[in-house]
């Protein structure tokens, strides 16, 4: 490219009007209770990741871990027990921030058993973070939010610009918001992290205004290094004239 193009390119990309995480306010899905799912690690690595969200301007966090069958077996007991731990640590080093811990429910049949008997974490106005598999199209979704909604839950699918298996993806995006389910954007996402098809995707839901939720799903310290460095970018500060559901939790 040369050093003319990266001009021109960094140029597209630059906005001074960064991306305000303070009005934001809160971030509602994290993977940071150490040690019971595939993000944080330690307890030590927690804390250094709540010392970051709290620098870049959050007020409150609503961590989510994994709950996917045999792969992370979670449940409400361990979920709050590592929540617990977590908000014993951060009140011993005088920590000041909200945190509380819903769930980031995997699509099969055990989730809807789970829905069926009531058994769901869910967070703030009783929504539910839920996700497809990244690599085959649902096929009962329909039917799923559908018995969620009439037990009272709000559906918000985790990542919407991540199902790179959707052909009528923006169709698609507008169908469940008209069916009452919450698209979720991964900032990262608008990064570049996940793909150029995923960035492309992003993109076009924020140019279309298709998003209730936007959060970082912070795995660990990069995650929140990567989204701090691209806050000005364009995309990121179209994200501060979005009418978010973030700033009511």
């Amino acid at each position: 490219m040369g050093w003319l193009g990266s001009i021109f390119s960094s140029k597209k990309i630059q906005n001074t009007d960064y991306l305000n995480f303070e009005k934001i306010g809160t971030d509602m899905h994290s993977h940071i209770i150490p040690g019971i799912d595939d993000g944080s690690r330690t307890l030590d690595e927690s804390i250094a990741l709540v010392h970051k969200f709290k620098s870049l301007g959050y007020r409150k966090l609503i961590t989510t871990p994994h709950i996917m069958a045999e792969v992370y077996p979670n449940n409400r007991e361990l979920i709050n027990k590592g929540l617990g731990n977590l908000k014993r640590e951060l009140d011993r080093i005088q920590l000041d921030i909200e945190i509380e811990a819903a769930a980031e429910y995997y699509f099969d049949d055990t989730f809807f058993d789970m829905v069926k008997t009531g058994d769901v974490l869910s967070f703030s106005d009783n929504y539910v973070l839920v996700e497809f598999s990244f690599h085959s199209e649902p096929t009962n979704e329909k039917a799923l939010f559908f018995e969620m909604q009439m037990k009272g839950y709000k559906p918000v699918l985790a990542h919407f610009e991540r199902y790179t298996y959707f052909d009528d993806f923006i169709d698609k995006a507008n169908r469940y918001k008209e069916h009452g389910v919450n698209i979720q954007l991964n900032l990262n996402s608008l990064t570049g992290h996940y793909g150029q098809t995923v960035k492309k995707q992003a993109e076009k839901l924020v140019d279309n205004d298709l998003i209730h939720f936007i959060g970082t799903d912070c795995h660990r310290m990069q995650h929140l290094n990567l989204l701090e460095s691209h806050a000005g970018d364009y995309y990121f500060s179209k994200l501060n004239n979005l009418q978010l559901k973030n700033q009511l939790l």
